[in-house]
């Protein structure tokens, strides 16, 4: 994610930093504080003014054009933040997460309950080992474990990043990421991948019985569906180009992903030299759908640019995602939704930096995401979640 360059969903914000920091132009929206109560005011009309303020903080996050959020509720505040999933009951979120105020030299995994633990003033509970660099994580069935993938085996130490000097922008493929499951605790107890290369950003079928992941196995970036203990390994792509970003339909019987392909000779030439030096270029990419079992594959957008982090509306029948197609200097990423047949594309966020990771509550009352907004000028991401309003 976040200024790490490592290849999994995260990987966009990177760029969109980069391309930030070249262009020095900054877009910031903050909105009012609201009046911290003390512990005297207990009367009905403080506690009535202290309602109102923090609804206004909620209206001020929405830009003009949100329609779709109802209220909008920002979790964190500090470092980078991104990729949260739901649990199954959607009580818990589990995120990754780089800040520097907790000594974390690279990212690594946390879980909290949304609705009652307060990130703005506590530490939420560490899944991941500490060590090496994680990504990806998700809820198993039960919400009792979380599936995610980490380098720790190889190095305890964050994986160095390669330098490029010829003006491309590249993500690293560090072959010592694996997939394990750890429970509440941060305690593993399973390791589900041991092949060599990079096996990682796996997420879960909302029906609990399969894992859709990306892995280096065969030579090429592909995406892989396992059970839930790893066994039963079935490949689902096999185009050249990199497949990755996984997610299951509602019903678990459709996949949508993000995919670069190559064509011409000079794109399969570049990104197999690339790929040879363990590097990807994520510049331009498009939404794909198929089944689950990899039948009937094809290509959802055709926009350009970056198309990325999709996910199912909770009926099953549109998309959101993030994209920067309609950006000439590669920002600001918005989020936008798009019906399966390819048709109805909408803006759904309205906001001048970043947008990015939206995912839906299983229920479909809720939206989390990640973004820049109301960052006090700073570089920080942080999670949101609205109330969703079809």
């Amino acid at each position: 994610m976040l200024e790490k360059n490592l290849i999994s969903r995260q990987n966009f914000y990177t760029m969109y930093k980069a391309l930030l920091l070249g262009s020095l132009i900054f877009f910031i929206t903050s909105c009012d504080q609201a009046p911290q109560q003390t512990e005297t005011a207990e009367t009905e009309n403080e506690i009535k003014a202290d309602s109102v303020a923090t609804e206004k903080e909620e209206v001020n996050l929405i830009k003009e054009g949100e329609s779709h959020f109802k209220s909008l509720r920002q979790l964190t505040d500090g470092g980078d933040n991104a990729e949260a999933y739901w649990s199954f009951d959607d009580s818990k979120l589990v995120f990754q997460v780089t800040n520097p105020e907790w000594d974390l030299e690279c990212d690594q995994i946390y879980w909290f309950d949304w609705q009652k633990d307060n990130l703005m003033k506590e530490m939420p509970h560490l899944v991941s080992t500490g060590k090496g660099r994680t990504t990806c994580s998700y809820f198993l069935p039960g919400d009792s474990t979380i599936v995610y993938a980490s380098t720790h085996l190889a190095d305890s130490a964050c994986p160095p990043v390669p330098e490029r000097n010829d003006g491309k922008y590249v993500w690293p493929i560090y072959e010592s990421f694996d997939i394990f499951v750890a429970d509440l605790e941060g305690n593993i107890v399973a390791q589900l991948t041991d092949e060599p290369g990079y096996d990682a950003e796996a997420t879960v079928s909302p029906k609990g019985d399969k894992i859709v992941f990306t892995s280096m196995r065969t030579g090429d970036l592909e995406l892989f569906t396992c059970d839930i203990d790893g066994s039963n390994v079935k490949q689902i792509t096999d185009e050249l180009g990199y497949d990755g970003g996984a997610f299951f339909s509602p019903d678990g019987s459709q996949l949508i992903f993000r995919s670069s392909r190559p064509k011409t000779e000079e794109e399969i030439k570049e990104y197999k030299d690339l790929l040879a030096e363990g590097l990807v270029q994520p510049t331009n990419m498009e939404l794909y759908i198929c089944n689950a079992d990899g039948s009937e594959l094809r290509q959802l957008t055709d926009l350009g640019n970056a198309n990325w982090c999709p996910f199912f509306h909770p009926s099953g029948e549109k998309v959101i995602f993030a994209s920067n197609y309609a950006s000439k200097r590669g920002f600001p990423f918005n989020l936008y939704m798009i019906n399966v047949d390819g048709s109805g594309l909408t803006r759904i966020t309205h906001d001048e930096t970043f947008d990015a990771f939206p995912v839906f509550s299983n229920d479909g009352k809720h939206l989390v995401f990640s973004s820049n907004r109301n960052n006090g000028g700073t570089r920080e991401t942080n999670l949101f979640v609205a109330e969703w309003t079809d």
